[in-house]
């Protein structure tokens, strides 16, 4: 086992400061890193077990808290000023930091986002093409803008706060994403793609996984059956898995 070693820091962009965790093995040559992207309401913390798995194993790994993307962020911005655009700037910001690190192999930066999480990676992998080696997406929330257009079909009647989930969303959040059709973003990341998805989502339908299996020119999808939006410890183990066998086969 590769020790390693764990750190807290921030990311200044755009006015704001992201918090992130660092998993760094202790080695002399440089590593692959994967940057992890929690979903609605969760935390940095949603992927410690898969960053000390990395870790040990020679990988580098940054986790971190989306601005205003939690009730528990330790980022800066209220959840009312929250939207998925604004996360992508966070996401850009925090890729931006680590192709800095001195011990960190600028050309084998990875993203691996989760649900709402695994939107944002998305997108930005789309724009961001020659800088990821690889996009792995844990059951990923494509269907969000669709959701939320059907909730508002037209804005006349949105109001300035909604609470959804435990979360005070603001009205830019669905303002922003009013008629965005997810997959005219996603597609062009022309790399290899690993996509996990459980048949029983009731959050994100597997449909949503599917399609963006087929949507991407190098696609798989990891279908887990009786799975919903949140995996069993054997089937999270399996991910863990796949994932260093992904990392380490796109190296």
């Amino acid at each position: 086992m590769i020790e390693w070693t764990k750190n807290n820091l921030r990311i200044e962009h755009n006015g704001r400061e992201v918090f992130a965790v660092s998993y760094l093995p202790k080695i002399k040559d440089k590593f692959p890193i994967v940057i992890f992207s929690h979903g609605y309401n969760g935390s940095h913390k949603d992927f410690l077990l898969n960053s000390e798995y990395l870790a040990r194993k020679g990988i580098g790994a940054v986790s971190f808290d989306f601005c205003g993307g939690s009730v528990n962020s330790k980022s800066d911005l209220k959840t009312t000023d929250m939207t998925i655009f604004t996360e992508y700037e966070d996401l850009s910001a925090v890729i931006d930091a680590v192709k800095g690190w001195d011990n960190v192999d600028a050309n084998n930066i990875f993203l691996f986002g989760g649900s709402q999480g695994g939107l944002i990676s998305a997108l930005v992998a789309d724009e961001r093409i020659d800088e990821i080696k690889g996009l792995l997406l844990l059951f990923p929330a494509l269907c969000i803008p669709d959701d939320w257009n059907k909730k508002f079909p037209t804005l006349d009647r949105l109001p300035d706060t909604i609470d959804f989930w435990g979360v005070t969303l603001g009205r830019s959040f669905v303002e922003s994403i009013h008629g965005y059709q997810v997959f005219d973003h996603i597609g062009k990341y022309h790399k290899n793609v690993l996509i996990f998805h459980g048949d029983q989502d009731e959050v994100v339908p597997l449909d949503y996984g599917v399609r963006a299996a087929q949507h991407y020119p190098r696609a798989e999808i990891e279908v887990f059956d009786g799975e919903g939006h949140g995996f069993s410890e054997s089937n999270n183990q399996k991910v863990h898995d796949l994932t260093y066998a992904f990392v380490k086969a796109n190296s």
